[in-house]
Formats: structure tokens, sequence, C-alpha cells
């Protein structure tokens, strides 16, 4: 049993294959998908919710990504304000910030992040965080993690840092503010050392594991479209550095998934029953 817990379902890399594709994680074990709700800006939040109204077995986030940040209008926040009682609905994101493409002004990502953490709080819904330094530099984690203490951690909802990729002091910081730590098919790569030493610290409590995809396509699948089936080899991974089996890591991270959403019985009712 494996948990995709952050897939970006709606792209277009997927338009040809996509009912195959998740034909293909359900076949592989992957019991719940997360669509990511951002698509390529504010008029497309809804995309993760138009897909877990066709699968029962999908949830949804919305949410700006900090490259569309300088999108972001009155028109947005309140749409993205009624659209969060949908039912499938589960966390605020991604939202947060990327120092590394700089496609909106930092200034302006860091404004649009607390305003999404204030509506996300209104919501009660967790956020679920990008994270992207520039290169050879914390300047973005320096000030995602100040903001989330300033704006988010005094309200109790936690959170997931997505695709971690920090140091373990980072990682640190964020459990210590209710955080799970979700890791991606990157913690396979050669070059990954950072991430797998982080790994190794982290409570397996907190962990939850993901694909990313289309993005980051771990090892043996490198350099090739990333899909939801292959969330099992970051579960393998884990599970080499941890000494468990990849079923093991993913039972746990399953396990982990539902009781950090809260949805214990409603969905694991649905596992068992096929």
């Amino acid at each position: 049993m494996f948990i995709d817990s952050h897939a970006h379902l709606e792209g277009k890399q997927f338009d040809s294959d996509r009912e195959q594709v998740i034909a293909r994680a359900r076949e592989a074990g992957v019991r719940t998908m997360v669509a990511i709700g951002n698509g390529d800006g504010p008029e497309q939040v809804d995309c993760g919710i138009r897909l877990a109204e066709k699968y029962d077995f999908i949830r949804a986030t919305l949410g700006i990504h900090p490259h569309e940040a300088r999108l972001a209008d009155e028109a947005a926040y309140q749409n993205m304000e009624r659209l969060a009682r949908h039912p499938s609905i589960i966390g605020w994101g991604e939202i947060g910030l990327d120092y590394y493409y700089d496609h909106s002004p930092r200034d302006v990502q860091k404004e649009v992040f607390t305003r999404q953490m204030e509506l996300a709080a209104a919501a009660k819904l967790p956020i679920v965080i990008h994270c992207r330094p520039s290169e050879g530099s914390d300047n973005a984690w320096n000030d995602c993690l100040g903001l989330i203490r300033d704006h988010w951690a005094a309200k109790g909802l936690g959170g997931i840092l997505h695709c971690f990729t920090g140091t373990w002091q980072q990682a640190k910081s964020a459990l210590d503010m209710g955080f799970m730590i979700s890791f991606a098919g990157n913690i396979t790569f050669p070059k990954a050392q950072q991430i797998r030493d982080a790994a190794l610290e982290v409570p397996l409590e907190r962990m939850l594991i993901e694909t990313d995809s289309p993005f980051l396509a771990p090892v043996p699948h490198r350099g090739k479209r990333n899909e939801p089936a292959f969330v099992k080899e970051t579960a393998r991974k884990l599970g080499e550095l941890r000494g468990m089996t990849m079923e093991e890591v993913g039972e746990r991270t399953t396990r982990n998934f539902y009781n950090f959403f809260k949805m214990t019985e409603t969905v694991e009712s649905k596992v068992s029953a096929g």
C-alpha cells in the first residue's frame, strides 16, 4: 500500500494517457493520490478538484504557486476561498517561495504566500510548501521558514514540506512547527546526499512519500516522465536508508498520511473494500 502525496496529474504531459497512468498507479498499489491544484496559474486552481470528482481515490489541493504569484489578485483569492470548501480539498498548496527561477518578484512571492496562509487558516486546511533557494544559498529557506513561524505556526494546522531538498536543521525547524516532511524521487539521485542525510534523521512517523509527477522521475526511470506508480522507488530508497523493506515504508507513510489528514476511517474503509 502506497500514497503519492503530491502529483501534478493535470499536466499536459499526461494528456495522451492520463487514465492509463492512474490505472498503473493503482495496479502498483497506490491507494490514494493527491492532485495538486496549481495548474498554470490562478485560473486553473480547480484542476485537482476536477480529477478528484472523477476518481474517488484522488484528493486535491489548491493554491497559487510562487512562480505565478505575480498573477494573484482579489478575484483569485475569492475564488480559492470558495473552492476550498469542496469536499475533495485536503490542503492548500503548493505555495511558498522560489528564488531559483524568480518567475515572480520575491516581494510579491512573500506577499502572496502570506495571504494564502491567511486563507488556509480561515479554511482550516494545512499548507503544502514549495521552497527552492537560489543556487548556493539558504535565502529562500530562511525567508520561508521565517514567514511560516510568523504567520502560520501558531495556527496549529501544520503542513507538508513537499519534495524536501534542504538540510536536517531546516527539516527540524519545520517539524517543530508541526510539519510533515515529504520525500520524492530525487532522493535516489547520486548527488542528493543532503536529502538522504536528512531522511536518516526525520522521525519515521513524520515522513511522507510523493512523486511530484511528471517531474523528478527516480532512478531507474530518471530522464523519463515521472508518474505515480514510481512512488515505490522512493519508498525503496528510504527503506534502504532506514533498514526497512519498500513495503514497510509504504505501509508506514500511508498510515502517516491518513493520520495527518484525519482520513483514517473513511479512506481505509474504501481501501479495504478494494
